[in-house]
């Protein structure tokens, strides 16, 4: 990655400048006003704060007008109107922005979410028809639509009128709706340009309430909401966006929604100090869960219901569904890095495109974002079933247009739509092998056969004493920070690392600490820096560095701190110290047919001897389970181990000299023989340990992998068998009360097949790789 230096701030002419646009700002938020264009003090003043930007009126936007005059109109003949929205974030906000204003309009309305997984994005003509067959005779989208000609025309021949509103790319030609309102109508400089699917609908009930003598109603309540649609769907924070985010902030913090605020008592956050990073990191993921593995249309009840018992229970599903959530994403996540190593050659092209039968539709697409930001470059993720279309999430880098690149391919497609970095496609299954083939050489065309190499602008250089509570509420001063207005990046000369420790849930997360020549510390946050990223990456253990990362100020406790995260390094020296790990004698009996008698002699030879085994495996050998390990020097693995994660923490355990390579594979398992014996395990646990257990514990007794323990978990909350509580490693399970959600439950079987069959594949690697390699492979 290359880092661009700090330029001295230019106007729009080129002169150099060095007059700040308005007095008393700290020099680096004065240059970076400038550096974005804001260089007189009227512009600079409107950014900061909203109470100096003119907002743009509602009447801007094209098809307002008409669309407007239409829904009057359906509220004056008490015309019933269906909203029908789209089940991510930007969707839901949206759908219930339009059904509260028309409800507080007197409007006869209904709403309509489509189910991931029966109905997938747009507007569908079977669940049209039986919405028009109940009576609805305006039909109001909201982010969707744009590409909806068939519904419409459907729509039309029955004599039902279709306003569209929605903000994606437009297609060649436009649907025949009463109304379309769509910001990409406008020129791109034009300050609504960039409003989202939330910002559309916000406008539209402006404008409405505009049109009643007396609304009984302000549109700006409803802003929290417009807050939380904006920050999820990534939109562009220039003009009327900004604004809307900066006012929507404020309302957030003060939100009288009931479930809002248990959604943030839940995830212990200060509604006081909320950002648009809570919304980002922790209140969008969890509404996303509902759209992305169960049915989107409760997040409408839960943003709009005045029972405090109610919002508690729709919250609490909430966080169950996230969990799971993050777990599908970790799963696919590995799965799609496995079959990156298994064939490099899928890093050589262009763009990744990857694919399997049993990833769920839910999170392919937050897996092709962390591949984005590991290898940099545009990815395509497909769920492929047999004997379905496969299902595509595509992201992207800047400079390549990902959907024109999907455009382009038009020809093999069922349908695609989206934005420049964000798409959704689907095909026949038989044609990914020519589409992967063809779009490569779309992509390599958009560089010109030449990698695009990511760039970190550096915004200054500081000393570490300097990054105190003063500075970074000086840089708070130009939040909220995303896409058109992104966190400024500071750099530090010449650290080294003091210590690094794993911390999170899962250790995803890794909590450095670094010090200068002189002595002076601070710790930095490197999220989703542990686990496999830790293995891949090459921290500075003894040499000398640069670190790039963000500054930002945060509380903890009800106590205001200074928190930096980190970004990037690069070392000073031209190579980091190597250390060289003494090397492990490995003795091989895989193959031999008295493995039972070579142990027992071993046993008797070296009293000290550690044998590792799990499972059934465990009595019969009177071995150790993972748990159970300890520092010795030599070892006996009997067991095949589940994964290399799993042999690479137990060897760091034992820090063996010597190693017994036995290899006893436990009987593979279906998933549903997998699922009757952890369902054993669990009622056990519930009857005589009182629900509690550990999920390393029930991992070790299965000998198998942790992650294969948690989704079977999952799989059995989700199909009402169980109910299980997670705090780290441990567990509280109970008797499940609630209904079974079968799609939650499929996906999850899915999942858990696939990684039943990569924890095979492992074992049978581990029984036949040459012995040098198992050990080595532990390394990377």
């Amino acid at each position: 990655m290359r880092w661009i230096e700090p330029a001295p701030p230019r106007s729009p002419v080129g002169h150099s400048l060095s007059l700040a646009p308005l007095p008393d700002l700290h020099p680096l938020v004065s240059q970076t006003l400038i550096r974005r264009g804001l260089t007189c003090a009227e512009a600079a003043r409107a950014f900061l704060s909203p109470d100096h930007y003119n907002p743009t009126p509602a009447a801007g936007l094209p098809g307002l007008s008409a669309a407007v005059d239409r829904i009057q109109a359906a509220i004056r003949a008490r015309q019933p109107i269906c909203v029908w929205g789209d089940f991510d974030v930007d969707g839901q906000t949206a759908t219930t922005i339009l059904v509260s204003t028309l409800q507080a309009l007197g409007a006869d309305v209904t709403y309509h979410i489509p189910v991931r997984a029966r109905e997938s994005h747009g507007v569908n003509i079977p669940h049209l028809a039986e919405i028009i067959d109940y009576g609805a005779q305006l039909i109001l989208t909201c982010d969707t639509g744009i590409t909806a000609h068939q519904a419409v025309d459907y729509a039309r021949s029955r004599g039902v009128d279709v306003i569209i509103s929605d903000h994606h790319d437009l297609p060649e030609s436009l649907p025949q709706a009463v109304a379309v309102v769509n910001p990409k109508l406008l020129p791109p400089e034009h300050p609504l340009a960039t409003l989202p699917g939330v910002g559309v609908a916000y406008k539209l009930a402006e404008e409405l309430s505009a049109h009643f003598p007396s609304p009984p109603f302000s549109p700006a309540q409803m802003l929290d909401l417009v807050a939380l649609g904006l920050v999820a769907d990534l939109a562009l924070l220039k003009g009327d966006c900004r604004y809307l985010l900066q006012k929507g902030l404020h309302v957030l913090r003060n939100t009288q929604r009931l479930g809002l605020q248990v959604m943030m008592e839940l995830a212990n956050l200060q509604p006081s100090s909320l950002t648009e990073e809570h919304i980002g990191f922790t209140l969008a993921p969890r509404l996303n869960a509902l759209g992305r593995l169960s049915d989107a249309n409760p997040a409408i009840e839960l943003l709009t219901t005045r029972d405090p018992a109610r919002a508690r229970l729709l919250a609490t599903q909430l966080e169950g569904l996230n969990t799971q959530r993050q777990l599908l994403t970790r799963q696919v996540t590995m799965a799609a890095e496995a079959q990156l190593r298994a064939d490099p050659a899928l890093l050589a092209k262009p763009i990744i495109v990857l694919s399997h039968p049993a990833w769920p539709g839910g999170v392919i697409g937050i897996a092709a974002s962390h591949l984005v930001e590991r290898y940099h470059r545009p990815v395509i993720i497909f769920s492929a079933p047999a004997n379905e279309p496969a299902r595509g999430s595509a992201r992207s880098i800047e400079g390549i247009n990902i959907t024109e690149a999907i455009a382009a391919q038009r020809d093999m497609l069922l349908n695609f739509g989206g934005h420049p970095m964000a798409a959704g496609l689907s095909l026949e299954a038989e044609k990914l092998p020519a589409f992967r083939s063809a779009i490569a050489k779309t992509v390599a065309g958009m560089t010109g056969e030449e990698e695009i190499e990511p760039v970190l602008e550096i915004d200054g250089w500081f000393d570490l004493p300097a990054l105190d509570l003063s500075l970074s509420e000086n840089i708070e001063q130009l939040a909220p920070f995303g896409p058109g207005n992104e966190k400024l990046l500071l750099a530090t000369h010449n650290l080294r690392l003091k210590s690094a420790a794993e911390i999170g849930r899962n250790k995803e997360h890794l909590k450095l600490t670094v010090e200068d020549e002189h002595g002076n510390a601070q710790n930095v946050l490197w999220w989703d820096g542990g686990g496999e990223a830790l293995l891949r990456s090459t921290l500075p253990a003894e040499g000398r560095f640069d670190l790039v990362y963000s500054l930002r100020a945060s509380d903890w406790r009800g106590t205001r701190q200074v928190t930096l995260e980190f970004v990037d390094f690069q070392l000073i020296e031209e190579k980091p110290v190597q250390v060289t790990k003494p090397r492990i004698e490995i003795v091989d009996h895989r193959s031999a047919e008295n493995r039972l008698e070579i142990l027992e002699t071993l046993k008797r030879s070296n009293l000290q001897t550690l044998i590792w085994a799990e499972g059934a495996h465990k009595k019969e050998v009177n071995g150790r389970d993972r748990s159970e390990l300890e520092s010795a020097d030599v070892i006996a693995i009997w067991t095949t181990p589940p994964g290399r994660d799993v042999l690479r923490v137990a060897l760091e355990r034992v820090k063996p000299r010597t190693v017994h390579l036995f290899a006893v594979s436990p009987s593979d398992e279906t998933p549903e023989a997998f699922l009757q014996r952890l369902a054993g395990l669990a009622k056990f646990t519930i009857l005589k340990k009182g629900g509690r257990t550990r999920l390393s514990e029930l991992a070790a007794a299965s000998a198998q992998r942790e992650i294969a323990m948690r989704l079977g978990l999952e799989w059995l909350a989700a199909n009402g068998h169980i109910v299980f509580e997670a705090d780290g490693d441990a567990l509280h399970l109970s008797i499940g009360d609630q209904a079974a959600n079968s799609y939650l439950g499929q996906e999850l079987s899915l999942s858990l097949q696939a990684l039943l069959a990569e924890i095979s594949a492992y074992r049978a690697f581990f029984t036949l790789a040459a012995k040098d390699t198992l050990l080595s492979s532990t390394e990377e």
